[in-house]
């Protein structure tokens, strides 16, 4: 498993990082040997938020860390706050604070390595989550800080009224949801490809030296579903097979490498709680596509070049 520096920071993580989202699905047992089969692959790297499985999927992940053989201070566990499902964000002190206790509790840990805003609230305060943040820094509770979902306004907003540098951003980005290059692709053009929806999200990332996290890396839409094995997707995923031949590994290997051939130095969330599925997926890290290749992949997925 390849590593990469987390932001600008000397900290080394794996480049495909297992998200526990579904977690809250699976027996203690079950969590169990995810969590150990990540951990063989090289995975080091844990993502989490307080809504996912309204806290189950934290409590999960705690309960079976312990029947593990993997140290606490052998990962890097990251866990995200601030959506109220189906009422409200809320980014107020109060909120924050109780939020970053909670997952702390359901993890049973001391600390969260990271700590990320789950989604841009419109009535957030930067000087007021300034305070919260150096607050949790100071008690040690979070080492350090990001955010998901940010757009580059929002995300300097927040980076310049903050003491810690923001390292990440977590956002969808997969072969099926490819908006932050095309419209790049599709510059001064009129066609829907070229609207730009998200300010130049990649460019901006890589020039304030932050790493993006790309959520639902085999899905299609807003949890649609995925595009891997889907006839909907025929071209697709006979190149994907093509390459998946050629390097000996799965197609959401193939799928994961086509993410991580793009000079931003991304990371790749991986969902699954299946332990031959994350086998399969992690082995995107061995994978060094051609310029060539992730081109293909790219037409096969119904993109084009002007």
């Amino acid at each position: 498993m390849k590593q990469i520096n987390l932001g600008e920071t000397n900290w080394q993580v794996s480049e495909i990082a297992f998200g526990a989202w579904r977690m809250d699905a699976l027996s203690t047992e079950q969590a169990a040997k995810a969590i150990d089969t990540a951990y063989d692959c090289g995975i080091n790297f844990v993502d989490n938020a307080d809504m996912y499985g309204d806290g189950e999927s934290e409590k999960r992940f705690g309960d079976a860390l312990k029947q593990t053989s993997v140290k606490r201070e052998d990962l890097f566990l990251q866990s995200k706050g601030d959506i109220v499902p189906g009422k409200k964000y809320d980014t107020s002190r109060e909120h924050l604070i109780k939020a970053v206790d909670g997952s702390l509790q359901r993890l049973g840990v001391d600390y969260l390595d990271a700590y990320l805003l789950h989604r841009p609230d419109p009535l957030m305060e930067p000087a007021e989550i300034a305070d919260v943040f150096d607050e949790l820094q100071r008690s040690g509770k979070v080492r350090h800080f990001g955010v998901s979902n940010f757009n580059p306004q929002q995300f300097l907003l927040l980076q310049e009224s903050i003491s810690q540098r923001l390292l990440v951003n977590q956002v969808q980005f997969s072969l099926m949801h490819t908006g932050m290059i095309d419209h790049g692709i599709h510059t001064n053009l009129t066609d829907d490809r070229s609207i730009n929806r998200d300010g130049e999200l990649i460019e901006f990332s890589r020039r304030m030296g932050v790493t993006i996290q790309a959520w639902s890396p085999f899905q299609y839409g807003f949890f649609e579903g995925v595009f891997i094995d889907n006839p909907m997707f025929p071209e697709l995923n006979d190149e994907l097979q093509k390459l998946a031949d050629k390097y000996s590994v799965s197609k959401n290997a193939i799928a994961a490498a086509w993410i991580l051939r793009h000079p931003a130095r991304m990371q790749v969330i991986i969902g699954t709680m299946n332990p031959q599925h994350i086998i399969d997926s992690a082995k995107g890290s061995e994978v060094d596509l051609t310029r060539q290749e992730w081109y293909d992949l790219y037409f096969a997925a119904g993109n084009d070049l002007p």
